[in-house]
């Protein structure tokens, strides 16, 4: 028996050296002859001294013995020490060895080879910023340990990252190369083989009856087939199919079959690519089985599913058992002393007879976007404790008896208002544009104002803005932490180019939180004094010889801080030349100065979204020696009253996705001509024009709603009407409207407006007199964009867009035809960074020739705009 076991143990030992290279030699040679151990009869020693050798050094603590313990040899503590130094991962050899026998005593030495270190790694098969991401990702430096555990790691840790961008095939093969420099070091090549991207090819559900494959197919919503577009793919069987069995298409709604037949031909990927990410599937597995319960089929649950790969596509398997349909039957309110139960009822929005569906049920007792849920009427009215509970009392064949249970609570108050994560913004300027005020009743709807009505200040990331509301119901009291995250709100913009004015060099600065109550303190200054919401803008542009434009703003949003009545100033002086000298007879100039002053205050009826706004303008315009315009030589005023009312309710100011932005204008002269009873027949231009009278009427609206997800429509319209007041004077040339364009002309002599219209040159879309662009006095432009973002980073915001528009601008308004419109499509991408604000590249196509001009009026034009010149 004893030497059976003797035989296993020499034979576990030979294996143990043959897989690996930590070795256990009980004997060696020594310079007094040879140590014998014999292998069939184990003796029990004490250890006399342990030595070290090798390239590593040996930490003495991970041995399970020392010099004076008892110890069998051969036997378990050496095998022991051997695993648990192999087991470290540290070293690529080790071997302990009998140095010495003397009596019963044992001198062992323990011999250790150190791993190799990593020097330095690299890729094959990457793009500079895959192996950017990768680096970070993987995590490992000069210095560490090689290993087969560290390479096993960093294969896996790549293979994951291209899996995620769907390369589902990727292989990742590890190269070790010794150091030509280093002694027992190596480095590393990764070899990535990313194959194809594997894409969802087929997405095959079978059990289904009652709900088409086209519904759950959409209820994924990560999860997609590739693009695919055959819409008359197999047409003839299916014209074939309705002929034999007219039943099966008379027993289904039209809309059913369209989408059945469309289901497996028309896979439209544009904004969803179609990458198989696990995580992803097994989310939609859950919405997959919501869909269901949304439409009655409650008990439905998924049997079975698999996803392979096939000549590097991904096919997945969904087997489903639908169960039955259930409707409401009953639905019962308890508890309710409040509100009669006629009102919830309306409220709640379900009959008797509906299909069941829980998630209807639970959005219209507390989650409704708009606000018409059950939870909002109690909450809007100080009802913060309120709750209902839906609770399932009776199910009867395929329908459902409900009752909601309701608790009322009492009403609570707003104790404490707080505000937290400012760091620049002062917290009064933040507080004072809130409508929760300590003491009022709690209020749903006024807290969600509260928070559009931060996130359009722009000083805040709109994404990390959050309510955090502590109710008490001890003493019926809450209170509200709005907690923000400052973002650079201050913008610069700086442009050089060439135009008809020769070289130009524009620059601009806007500080849209700016204090000037800490201009004369020094400490305030980092790198400007900020955080009091006012708003100072600078901007200039200059050519080389023939054109200046100067403008300054100031804006304080509440003017003597109790009230949100804002006061805004303002000056320009824009100067343009023919370049010769002032001394020059020949010398000739257009210039215009221009001062304002508007006083705007936020009204509360019909309801708070509304601002009225009373600016006072003066102009003088002076022009000398100037051909092409109304007159050579003469001067010209502008005194006049703007009125605007407008209404915004916008939910974000960068990339919004619900809510509009209303206003109408109407800025007025006086009526000089009127006035003074003065003939003008046969007067000059300069006398018509001396004391420029006018009326302008100007209507906008921006309308923005969520089609699904961030996917945006934004519907504008803008008018704009300019009448005279005396038939004799006539039209005044000066602020009349130009269409066309990007809307980024800065000079212009005689203060038009400039409205961008994609798709074609700058302002060729306004009369045309005698080969000669002489502006509207009545314009309509319409628009309609359909966005969506690529990132919502408040550092960088950027998102893609697809746009149709029409416009047009006449010379007098009997002229009008609000359907002989020019028309254009385009694509186009915003890019909005806080210290430049919102930079637009746009590619547009106008369909319609510009009467009078080039075939290059119209067609392919690129446009560029800062902060939205072209809306």
């Amino acid at each position: 028996m004893q030497l059976i076991r003797n035989l296993v143990l020499l034979v576990v030992l030979c294996l143990g050296m043959m897989v690996c290279r930590a070795q256990i030699i009980v004997g060696g040679d020594t310079p007094d002859g040879p140590v014998k151990i014999d292998y069939s009869s184990p003796k029990t020693y004490e250890i006399g001294g342990i030595t070290s050798s090798g390239t590593a050094p040996l930490d003495q603590r991970l041995l399970p013995f020392h010099v004076g313990d008892i110890i069998e040899v051969p036997g378990d503590k050496i095998s022991k020490a051997v695993k648990s130094l192999w087991n470290t991962g540290l070293y690529e050899d080790v071997e302990i060895s009998a140095t010495r026998v003397q009596g019963n005593l044992i001198f062992l030495d323990i011999r250790l080879e150190d791993r190799a270190r990593l020097v330095a790694f690299g890729f094959k098969g990457t793009t500079k910023s895959e192996e950017n991401d990768l680096r970070e990702k993987m995590g490992i430096s000069q210095g560490n340990i090689v290993n087969d555990n560290m390479k096993i790691t960093c294969q896996n840790i790549i293979r994951k990252y291209y899996i995620d961008k769907g390369f589902y095939s990727c292989q990742v093969d590890v190269q070790e190369i010794p150091d030509e420099k280093v002694k027992n070091a190596v480095n590393l090549l990764f070899d990535i083989h990313k194959s194809k991207k594997v894409k969802i090819d087929k997405i095959t559900i079978n059990g289904n009856s009652g709900v088409t494959d086209a519904v759950l197919l959409r209820s994924m919503k990560e999860t997609k087939e590739r693009f695919r577009f055959m819409p008359f793919y197999k047409a003839d069987t299916a014209i074939a199919y309705l002929f034999k069995h007219p039943g099966y298409y008379q027993s289904k709604d039209i809309k059913d079959h369209l989408d059945n037949y469309f289901a497996d031909r028309v896979k439209l990927r544009i904004f969803k690519p179609s990458k198989f990410i696990k995580a992803n599937y097994e989310k939609d597995k859950v919405n997959l089985i919501n869909r269901y319960n949304e439409l009655g089929y409650r008990d439905a649950v998924i049997t079975y599913d698999t996803f392979y790969v096939q000549n590097n596509k991904m096919y997945i398997d969904i087997d489903v058992n639908e169960g039955k349909q259930y409707y409401f039957r009953n639905i019962n309110f308890v508890g309710n002393t409040i509100y009669p139960t006629s009102l919830l009822r309306q409220l709640l929005g379900i009959n008797k007879g509906d299909v069941y569906n829980q998630t209807l049920l639970n959005k219209n007792l507390t989650m409704k976007e708009d606000g018409e849920d059950i939870a909002s009427l109690y909450m809007n009215n100080g009802y913060l404790f309120f709750s209902a509970n839906p609770v399932e009392v009776a199910i009867d064949g395929d329908s459902i008896d409900i009752e909601i249970r309701i608790r009322e609570g009492k009403q609570a108050r707003y104790n404490k208002i707080t505000v937290a994560g400012n760091t620049k913004t002062h917290d009064n300027v933040i507080i004072r544009e809130l409508t929760t005020i300590p003491g009022q009743l709690f209020n749903r709807a006024d807290i969600i104002r509260s928070q559009q009505v931060l996130m359009s200040m722009g000083y805040f990331n709109q994404e990390k803005m959050d309510v955090q509301p502590k109710p008490n119901e001890t003493d019926g009291t809450v209170d509200i932490n709005y907690v923000v995250e400052e973002t650079s709100s201050d913008q610069l913009s700086l442009s050089a180019g060439y135009g008809a004015t020769g070289f130009m060099l524009t620059a601009g600065i806007t500080f849209n939180n700016f204090s000037t109550r800490k201009l004369f303190k020094k400490d305030s200054w980092a790198p400007i004094p900020g955080g009091d919401g006012q708003r100072i803008s600078l901007q200039a542009s200059v050519s080389t010889k023939y054109y200046q434009y100067y403008s300054f703003s100031f804006t304080e949003p509440w003017l003597g801080g109790k009230r949100p009545n804002s006061l805004t100033l303002g000056a320009y002086y824009q100067r343009q030349n023919n370049a010769y000298s002032r001394r020059d007879s020949l010398y000739a100039f257009t210039s215009i100065a221009g001062t304002s002053l508007s006083i705007a205050n936020k009204l509360r009826w019909p309801d708070d979204y509304f601002h009225m706004s009373h600016t006072f303008s003066y102009e003088y315009y002076k022009v000398k020696n100037w051909s092409g315009f109304i007159f050579s030589n003469g001067y010209a005023h502008s005194l006049s009253y703007i009125f605007t009312l407008s209404r915004n309710s916008i939910n974000a100011p960068i990339y919004p996705r619900e809510g509009s932005d209303i206003s109408f204008s109407v800025q007025l002269t006086p009526p000089y001509s009127i006035i003074g009873h003065k003939d003008y027949t046969g007067a000059t231009d300069q006398e018509k024009y001396k004391f420029l009278e006018f009326h302008k009427w100007k209507f906008n609206v921006s309308w923005f709603t969520r089609i699904v997800d961030n996917l945006v429509l934004n519907v504008r319209l803008k008018m704009g009407f300019m009448g005279c007041y005396n038939q004799t004077i006539g039209i005044a040339p000066f602020g009349r409207f130009y269409l066309g364009g990007d809307g980024m002309t800065n000079w212009s002599y005689d203060g038009r407006e400039i409205i961008g219209m994609r798709g074609y040159e700058d302002e060729v879309l306004s009369p045309n007199v005698n080969g000669q662009v002489v502006g509207a006095s009545i314009y309509h432009k319409f628009t309609a964009e359909l966005r969506y973002p690529i990132t919502l980073n408040p550092s960088a915001t950027v998102y893609v867009l697809a746009f149709a528009e029409a416009g047009k601008g006449w010379i007098d308004k009997r002229q009008y035809n609000p359907f002989d419109l020019y028309k254009s499509l385009g694509v186009g991408v915003r890019v909005y960074l806080p210290m430049f604000g919102l930079l637009g590249f746009d590619w547009g196509y106008g369909f319609d020739p510009v009467p009078g001009l080039s075939a290059t009026a119209s067609g392919s034009h690129f446009h560029i705009s800062i902060n939205q010149s072209i809306d």
